[in-house]
């Protein structure tokens, strides 16, 4: 079994935001289907760290979320920023499980297990100055990803952080996010969000010990990328 990660996917099947107007995004959705496809078998799983649908609400979003579980593995999603069909991991449990989904899982305040991994997360909060600081959210975002690693680790498992924000974007920093992956000994943290320009000043590779990577979908072609050995290799 193979671990996969790949953000941003914006789904939009049953909601009027298309993201082929935009610069590198042409014929996305087949072009994420064939690439799906092609890598990922059945048994593997795909970490998708947020902005999975453009819908407003979780009935809206049906026609993406049956979109998502047509595709080959189990998938484990994760809030991001446009995900405005959310409202509670519970809530969205519940609608899966009756309407037939049945390969998709939600991480928020949680863990998955991976092998000797735990997978950890959160949407986190912006650091790259197009809003606003709010302390108060980035504390909450920041505890709920310890409740998230404090877990895996509790239940002896490497964690590795799947976060929608980038808690490092050129030289900001965000301290309060990388206060919990040191805290924890995290080697690896996969972020999204940033497309398009935004990802020249995307921090790839080595911070303060832990190892960045953005999995956009844009900036991936809109192919999931395996991170099954680098995941693993946090272990030795």
């Amino acid at each position: 079994m193979s671990l996969f990660v790949i953000a941003d996917l914006h789904l939009s099947l049953s909601s009027n935001k298309p993201m082929d107007v935009f610069s590198g995004w042409d014929n996305y959705v087949d072009r994420l289907f064939v690439n799906w496809q092609g890598r990922v078998r059945p048994e593997d799983t795909v970490v998708v760290p947020g902005d999975v649908s453009w819908a407003m609400s979780l009935e809206e979003a049906l026609s993406d979320f049956r979109f998502i579980d047509s595709l080959n593995g189990k998938k484990i999603i994760l809030k991001g920023n446009h995900d405005y069909w959310w409202s509670t991991k519970t809530k969205a449990e519940k609608f899966f499980s009756e309407n037939g989904i049945s390969t998709v899982s939600v991480l928020h305040n949680n863990f998955y297990r991976y092998e000797n991994v735990g997978i950890c997360g959160t949407r986190g909060w912006i650091n790259d100055g197009s809003e606003p600081r709010d302390k108060k959210l980035i504390l909450r975002e920041a505890q709920r990803l310890e409740r998230s690693v404090a877990g895996a680790v509790e239940a002896g498992l490497e964690p590795a952080a799947f976060i929608h924000y980038p808690p490092v974007y050129g030289s900001e920093v965000n301290e309060e996010i990388m206060e919990v992956l040191k805290k924890y000994g995290v080697k690896h943290c996969f972020y999204g969000h940033l497309h398009g320009y935004a990802h020249r000043n995307a921090v790839i590779g080595q911070r303060e010990g832990i190892e960045f990577r953005l999995i956009s979908g844009d900036f991936l072609h809109f192919s999931p990328y395996e991170i099954t050995n680098i995941v693993n290799s946090a272990e030795k």
